[in-house]
């Protein structure tokens, strides 16, 4: 109960940290917040690591792996960031749900990992309910409507990275060196990026703005700390299907804030994509039951209850 409570809290502030990026990208630059993004997760998650005595130490190969995936979450949140300018928050948030769809594939193809025929059916059929909220999308703002499609791909790329360095480097060290490093490559870019170039400007936040920089700061990063968390009390297979929450509430934070709603095409797009994704969640818990059932007991070994 606490993993599956922690979970709800995550599908609360992630929708809720877009939302605060969408409005401060009205005021300043997607390289401006993107960089104070990571200086609130430095300020926060270095003490407490160094609080909870979380090691630092790492071999050269998972520090590489480390610089790769912080690469993707520096890109995922740019992106992200300049797709909110352009759409709904309700449907930047869905169209970026075809990432279980691309994770289950790329794990197929670099993992090795088995997917039968029918989670590959259920991932056509997903992708397609995502071309349903990308139509009129696409059809109002252009090319921006694909942006989520590009989140989706990079964020998925830095699920499989975490994977890999799960087994390495403890969750909390991971977000607490990923800051510093996020930074040293974001400060220098913005510093020598001209002037002209909107996207990577400097602007001096007034007061207001940085209050929303500071709880946007805030909400990312107790989610990015909630998942980890909740992922430690309770299995993926409980919590994945609680995820797609974030569309609704995305939804609900669209409507209060900016008056958005998905159109009628949009709204069963969306239905598709959240049906066919609990759908491979569930074949993915039956999958991992059957693999349980007929593993091998050694001998010695207790019989299982």
């Amino acid at each position: 109960m606490l993993g599956i409570s922690l979970m709800l809290a995550v599908c609360l502030c992630a929708p809720l940290g877009d939302a605060l990026a969408k409005l401060l990208g009205a005021h300043i630059s997607v390289g401006q917040i993107t960089t104070l993004r990571f200086a609130a997760q430095t300020l926060i998650l270095v003490p407490l690591s160094l609080v909870l005595g979380r090691s630092w130490s790492m071999s050269l190969g998972t520090f590489v792996l480390l610089l790769a995936r912080t690469l993707c979450h520096i890109s995922g949140i740019m992106l992200m960031v300049t797709a909110l300018l352009y759409l709904p928050i309700a449907d930047a948030i869905a169209i970026a749900f075809v990432m279980p769809f691309m994770a289950l594939l790329l794990g197929h193809v670099f993992l090795k990992e088995h997917v039968g025929p029918q989670r590959l059916a259920a991932c056509a059929i997903g992708f397609g309910g995502t071309l349903m909220v990308v139509q009129p999308a696409f059809a109002e703002v252009g090319a921006p409507a694909l942006l989520p499609l590009l989140v989706a791909f990079v964020f998925t790329l830095y699920m499989l990275l975490s994977r890999k360095l799960g087994v390495r480097l403890d969750p909390i060290a991971q977000h607490a060196v990923a800051g510093p490093i996020a930074l040293a490559l974001l400060v220098p870019v913005m510093a020598l990026t001209p002037v002209s170039v909107q996207e990577m400007s400097w602007i001096s936040p007034t007061l207001h703005i940085w209050l929303l920089i500071v709880l946007m700061g805030i909400v990312g990063t107790t989610a990015h700390l909630m998942m980890s968390w909740a992922l430690k009390y309770a299995p993926t297979s409980t919590l994945a299907p609680m995820q797609y929450l974030e569309i609704p509430v995305a939804t609900l934070i669209g409507w209060l804030i900016w008056r958005e709603a998905p159109g009628p095409l949009a709204s069963c797009g969306i239905a598709v994509t959240i049906g066919s994704g609990l759908y491979i969640v569930m074949r993915e818990r039956a999958s991992a039951a059957r693999s349980l059932m007929t593993k091998p007991v050694h001998p010695g070994a207790p019989p299982a209850e």
